[in-house]
């Protein structure tokens, strides 16, 4: 079981990379065809991943159990981020990552309507505040890079995801954080390569930009092989709303971050629409906030006592 301090640094390297990542891919399609940029991270990405598997020695399970799971975390990767690649011809990085905020309630209704798990008023609320501030983003800003069919494509991707943290906690095949990512690399490739040939006629025919090509290994590197050890270890020792919880904290730097690298446009309207958002997600999480607080505080009276 990993340290308390070792998961809280796991946590926010996460957070850092997803909110980085999305003006990576940004950047990345910039000279690359959408889909290919999204083929090649993978690609580039398998070697890489089953390099690190050999050198740390870590065992790739191969029965069924194994392979149910790395196909359930497959789709955290090609099956989330093909809607988010395409979405990037209508969205700016910004708020890419602004939507995935809406990942926690994702898992919510998920959690409620799959699993049966109950939700709060409070829950409830918290989703209505979110959605009124996604309308606000989508509705009251006209000179924004927003278009709704980027805003359907989004709320695939992070459908798509929270379903995938469920599945994989429900597979439940505790394998080593380094083997799963590796697995779900694998079945990643290989659903690219059945994209491939529908993509051949755009095969890209020269070398893109430096900034191109950067930022592809960035999404190779660190959103690709990083973030996901990161990911699936976090997925083993942290409830799923705790981990959704990171997609909270990623908007708001993600904003910055376009706004201070790629000129993205931070309007009012923006601001007051993510702020509507992130205070949604607020007092969605906060009766777990307050629990997880109590909880802390009980240990640390026993432990002193």
């Amino acid at each position: 079981m990993p340290s308390k301090t070792n998961i809280m640094m796991t946590y926010a390297g996460l957070v850092f990379i997803w909110a980085t990542t999305p003006l990576a891919i940004v950047w990345s399609v910039s000279d690359l065809p959408v889909l290919w940029a999204l083929v090649l991270r993978f690609f580039l990405a398998l070697p890489m991943a089953v390099t690190l598997l050999l050198l740390f020695k870590v065992h790739f399970p191969c029965h069924a159990q194994a392979w149910h799971s790395y196909l359930a975390g497959s789709f955290s990767l090609i099956g989330s981020q093909i809607f988010t690649y395409i979405a990037t011809a209508y969205l700016s990085s910004g708020i890419i990552a602004l939507m995935f905020g809406l990942a926690p309630i994702m898992a919510g209704l998920i959690g409620r309507f799959v699993f049966q798990q109950h939700l709060a008023r409070l829950q409830w609320l918290g989703m209505l505040v979110s959605i009124t501030g996604l309308g606000i983003i989508c509705f009251g800003e006209e000179t924004q890079h927003v278009h709704p069919v980027g805003i359907a494509l989004m709320l695939l991707s992070v459908l798509t995801y929270a379903m995938s943290i469920f599945w994989v906690k429900k597979v439940n095949a505790k394998i080593e954080p380094v083997a799963q990512a590796t697995g779900s690399i694998l079945v990643s490739t290989l659903a690219a390569l059945c994209i491939v040939p529908f993509i051949w006629q755009d095969v890209p025919t020269a070398w893109p930009s430096l900034k191109s090509m950067a930022a592809l290994l960035y999404t190779v590197i660190m959103a690709s092989l990083i973030a996901m050890f990161c990911y699936f270890k976090l997925v083993q020792n942290i409830q799923a709303t705790t981990l959704s919880l990171t997609t909270v904290m990623t908007p708001m730097l993600a904003l910055l971050i376009g706004a201070l690298f790629n000129q993205e446009a931070l309007s009012m309207m923006v601001f007051v629409g993510a702020s509507v958002l992130l205070l949604g997600l607020f007092l969605y999480f906060y009766r777990d906030l307050k629990a997880s607080r109590s909880l802390a505080q009980k240990i640390k009276s026993s432990s002193s006592s």
